[in-house]
């Protein structure tokens, strides 16, 4: 039978963690050097979860080492690897790979220093709740669902609970302390999901600005 929630997370969850990492990134790594898809994950797991990382490298060199055989397979019993673009022929050196590079990382002390997101993975990991936010209240169809920015906002507060607006609001000054400029910004908007222009005239810096008054109820 198909593995249960609990054992999947058990034998595979860090490991999907990084496999995750990879969508819609090269899976370009070398012994000598990291993917900028592992080098995303490693930064920000280092610094919101490190001891996720040994339990990574040793998911990883666990499934490498012991392939999910036929019957396994024909049960549903196993963890599929998504493709990453690389025969399949190439995958289990490529997890031992991985694994390498973060027992590198975790026993040298090898921390990627703090950074701006450079991978969609990376942005939804260190700002979720305005990915949900964005995604889910300025997707493309926000015109059809909504008369305008402030009632999709007010739909927002009215049906969330006010501990994760006030993570959202966290989120948002951090995206902010980050001093990005314009273009910065709409890359971040549309990495976490956003489809549509911010309200005019307002520039998406600014809109961030007035959100994180508007929500705070200041």
């Amino acid at each position: 039978m198909p593995l249960t929630p609990l054992e999947h997370d058990r034998r595979y969850g860090e490991l999907d963690q990084v496999i995750r990492a990879y969508v819609g990134q090269q899976a370009d790594d070398t012994p000598e050097r990291a993917s900028l898809a592992l080098t995303a994950y490693l930064r920000h797991t280092w610094h919101t979860r490190p001891w996720a990382l040994a339990v990574a490298e040793r998911q990883l060199r666990e499934y490498a080492e012991h392939p999910p055989g036929r019957l396994r397979r024909r049960l549903g019993e196993f963890y599929a690897v998504p493709d990453v673009g690389l025969p399949e022929s190439q995958i289990q050196q490529w997890l031992h790979c991985l694994a390498d590079h973060i027992e590198h990382s975790v026993t040298e002390g090898a921390v990627p220093p703090p950074a701006v997101p450079e991978t969609r993975w990376e942005w939804h990991a260190r700002f979720p709740e305005l990915g949900q936010f964005l995604g889910g209240w300025f997707s493309q169809d926000m015109p059809d669902e909504f008369d305008g920015h402030d009632a999709a906002v007010a739909d927002f507060l009215m049906h969330t609970d006010p501990h994760l607006v006030a993570r959202l609001i966290g989120e948002l000054q951090e995206l902010l302390t980050l001093d990005r400029d314009e273009s910065d910004y709409a890359l971040a908007a549309a990495e976490l999901g956003m489809e549509v222009s911010p309200p005019e005239p307002f520039s998406l810096g600014t809109w961030f600005r007035l959100l994180t008054t508007t929500l705070s109820g200041t």
